[in-house]
């Protein structure tokens, strides 16, 4: 069935129960609204800005913005864009966009706005819902994005070249608009990461959202007394589609606006959220500010919170290990996807099976996995390959783009670009990106089995390793290094420390610098390599 049944299923039955919470604690809220756990506070202390809305509203908004759309000329197979920070107004208007049967399209907010334009374009957009934080980036090009579509600004003061979102719902009816759904229409576009060139449009059905809905559910065995902490982008299919784990359970969740250790802490205890998603570097602040003795467990109220996961990027095991030590009671779960497979999950590790932390997992709920050589066929249990997907949440295509969609579909399969192999028990590990392979003298080195190994050094916040030319090698190793915060550490420390690795693996230069991540956690690389890579080398060639 449509994702879309699920909002309407719980507001039949939930309609009064708390649906959804916009929480920033390092705002004030000047309404100085009041909440239960609040209501000891003295008045004159801080009050975080906070809203929240029941199911039976979250479905009445969404109705509002599907007739709305509709009275705007907005028919099925028609594509609206969505460019929004996190707030209460997200989810409501992404339901919207689907239950009018058009084509939601979420834009990273990161886009500046040249890339806003592109993306317009490649998705042949019709309709763009934006915040007040894009206001510039989107009248930049007002003239040209506005040429056969509609601009609606979602905020007060609305600018003159578009028309306001809160006049537009203001009239209109909040019961459903009535437009028959199929798990056979496409329902979604979501742009890949970029971090291989512009982004591609990957086009889904309903089938694709309703399949992460209820696989977020059965993995994480989401209640309705769960309430679930959502941080990252809702623009991204691993936010979204870990919340409708929530939305399947009918349980309760939290959007937090803020990363910082104390943060997330304090959403946690105030909300009693017990189930909460982090990146590596978000888990690596709050273990660092323990360790520092800046944060500590007992300042706050913990107990409630059964399940830490992580997923976008490859975790290293010994994050896990640390965070075991501080939180022995907690379940892990880490969790494999990409946008092309509807976000995370196509692979999970599984709670029970944490004695295999390193591992991304098994296929997840009516997932298959295969790893393959380069002439497509399976390797043998130990040997490296790039790992296919195949299951009910692979896209339908790269729309707009069938040369780069023959590159990765074939017979119901979606060839990742990554690189894995599978122990004896059937566990997948990911070695690296295909892309991010360093081929030194011959030899296929994995640049994530050396940041895994140098990440264990007790001064190293993050690594990234990537391959610089060389003339002998073609390519050589380089470490890219950052320190925690309060420790000094010198390139000799670090050499000693790789004496570890077999000598083809040791990092031939070392780098201490900041490691630039997306929204979504995972590493630029490829802004690594605009820094350090040839270009930087020829330059260093012509001063000499």
């Amino acid at each position: 069935m449509p994702v879309t049944e699920y909002l309407e299923r719980n507001a039949k039955l939930y309609p009064d129960e708390v649906a959804l919470v916009e929480l920033n604690p390092e705002q004030k809220d000047t309404r100085r609204t009041t909440w239960k756990e609040y209501e000891l506070v003295e008045p004159d202390r801080f009050q975080p800005y906070r809203r929240e809305i029941t199911w039976s509203v979250f479905n009445e908004k969404a109705n509002r913005v599907a007739n709305m759309l509709i009275s705007r000329g907005i028919r099925k197979g028609d594509k609206v864009a969505i460019l929004m920070y996190n707030c209460l107004e997200w989810l409501p208007i992404y339901f919207g966009v689907l239950k009018t049967g058009a084509i939601a399209v979420p834009f990273n907010f990161r886009y500046d706005a040249e890339e806003i334009l592109y993306c317009v374009e490649l998705a042949e957009v019709d309709i763009i819902l934006f915040g007040s934080e894009f206001i510039g980036r989107i009248e930049v090009n007002a003239e040209r994005l506005s040429k056969g579509r509609l601009l609606i600004y979602v905020g007060d003061n609305c600018p003159s070249f578009a028309e306001s979102y809160l006049e537009l719902v203001a009239d209109c009816s909040s019961k459903a608009p009535g437009i028959e759904l199929t798990e056979e229409d496409f329902g979604a576009i979501y742009f890949s990461s970029g971090t291989t060139g512009f982004p591609k449009a990957i086009l889904h059905k309903h089938q694709s959202l309703t399949q992460a809905a209820e696989m977020e559910q059965r993995h994480h065995a989401t209640g309705r007394e769960d309430t679930f902490l959502c941080i990252p982008p809702l623009y991204h299919t691993g936010a979204k589609f870990h919340w409708m784990g929530s939305l399947v359970a009918g349980s309760r969740a939290v959007l937090l606006k803020g990363a910082r250790p104390e943060t997330i802490l304090t959403a946690v205890s105030q909300e009693r959220c017990t189930i909460v998603w982090l990146l590596v570097p978000w888990a690596q602040d709050i273990l660092d500010a323990m360790d520092r003795g800046e944060l500590k467990k007992e300042d706050y109220q913990l107990e409630q919170w059964r399940l830490m996961h992580i997923g976008a990027q490859p975790v290293p095991p010994s994050l896990i290990k640390r965070w075991k030590e501080y939180f022995p009671t907690h379940d892990y779960d880490t969790n494999y996807g990409l946008s092309e497979s509807t976000g995370p999950g196509c692979v999970h590790l599984g709670m029970e099976n944490i004695h295999k932390v390193g591992a991304i997992g098994v296929p997840g709920y009516r997932w298959e996995c295969k790893i393959v050589d380069e002439a497509g066929k399976e390797v043998t249990k130990g040997d490296v390959g790039e790992l296919c997907v195949k299951g009910p949440g692979v896209m339908t295509c790269y729309y707009n783009n069938p040369e780069a969609t023959d590159e990765v579909l074939k017979d119901g399969w979606l060839f990742t670009g990554d690189m894995a192999m599978q122990d004896e028990d059937g566990f997948i590990f990911l070695v690296d990106r295909k892309k991010d392979v360093i081929v030194s003298g011959g030899e296929n080195i994995y640049p994530v089995q050396i940041e895994d190994f140098l990440r264990r050094f007790d001064k190293v916040k993050d690594v990234a390793v990537i391959g610089l030319p060389d003339r002998r090698l073609g390519e050589k190793t380089a470490a890219i290094i950052e320190i925690k915060e309060g420790f000094s550490c010198t390139v000799e420390e670090i050499e000693e420390f790789a004496l570890g690795l077999p000598r083809y693996k040791r990092p031939k230069e070392i780098i201490f610098a900041e490691i630039p991540r997306n929204a979504t956690g995972k590493i630029e690389k490829p802004k690594l390599r605009k820094i350090y890579g040839a270009d930087n080398l020829v330059a260093k060639e012509n001063q000499s």
